[in-house]
């Protein structure tokens, strides 16, 4: 699995579609070959590799704290390895489209965000394979 890196990466896949949300993420995906191959000025192609390609963004607007955004950044990483037999060869986008609670997780790091956030990244990864299958027309692949 390949990281995003750059602004147009991001910016490029942003503009795609939106495979699945659930109430904390969205998951943004784009084809690799709908990408242009490179930004204005520059010779290098946009994703060089094929394969799934990821990159996750946090704003400070939902996840104020430094300490927190990288614990998350951790488990999305962590579970979209986990995940990545079921993803297809394109580019995908973890955002955080609200924040957790800070009265239920009063730790910026602590075990029980990490749990929640894993939880909801499975179900955000299941929810866009079951969307790809639909479009697709076959069977969901049970892991």
């Amino acid at each position: 699995m390949q990281r995003l890196k750059t602004r147009p990466q991001f910016q490029a896949v942003l503009a795609g579609s939106t495979l699945a949300r659930t109430d904390h993420f969205a998951l943004h995906c784009c084809a690799l070959q709908s990408v242009p191959q490179a930004p204005q000025g520059d010779a290098a192609p946009l994703f060089p590799v094929d394969g799934v390609w990821l990159g996750a963004m946090l704003p400070k607007r939902w996840a104020k704290r430094a300490v927190t955004r990288n614990a998350i950044k951790r488990q999305i990483y962590q579970v979209s390895t986990e995940m990545e037999s079921s993803l297809a060869p394109r580019a995908h986008v973890v955002r955080l489209r609200a924040g957790f609670d800070r009265t239920r997780f009063i730790s910026a790091s602590s075990d029980a965000l990490k749990a929640a956030v894993r939880t909801e990244l499975r179900q955000l990864f299941d929810r866009a394979q079951a969307a790809a299958a639909a479009r697709t027309g076959s069977p969901r692949v049970q892991a």
